[in-house]
């Protein structure tokens, strides 16, 4: 972050550290500030992940309303990673914090595979 203190990127990771940590407002503040430095439409795909992130980082944070808008954000991006595949929201544990929450279920449900019926 020293050497490069307006990278988006670098800033959602030190977001998530804070949210480990219990520092909630800290980092909701420094994700928001990721994601004004890394719009999507300057930077598709560093814009996904710093979506992605800060999506993560709202969950850690408590904040789950903002985490689902911004998962949800995440899986209209352009570049959407495997960390928003069905297998990754059903079983990793960094979701967790939002399991069980009927908007969370919904939206893993809807990326579920669909069965081949013949």
């Amino acid at each position: 972050m020293q050497a490069q203190p307006h990278y988006g990127p670098a800033l959602c990771v030190l977001g998530l550290i804070d949210a480990a940590l219990g520092h909630k407002d800290l980092a909701l503040d420094e994700g928001r500030r990721a994601l004004a430095l890394t719009p999507l439409e300057k930077d598709v795909n560093n814009g996904s992940l710093v979506l992605q992130y800060f999506a993560i980082t709202a969950a850690w944070a408590s904040d789950k309303e903002l985490a689902l808008q911004q998962l949800e954000a995440g899986l209209r991006a352009p570049s959407a990673s495997i960390m928003l595949s069905y297998g990754a929201l059903k079983l990793l544990p960094f979701w967790d914090p939002l399991c069980g929450d009927p908007r969370f279920e919904k939206i893993v449900a809807s990326l579920a595979p669909k069965e081949n019926r013949q």
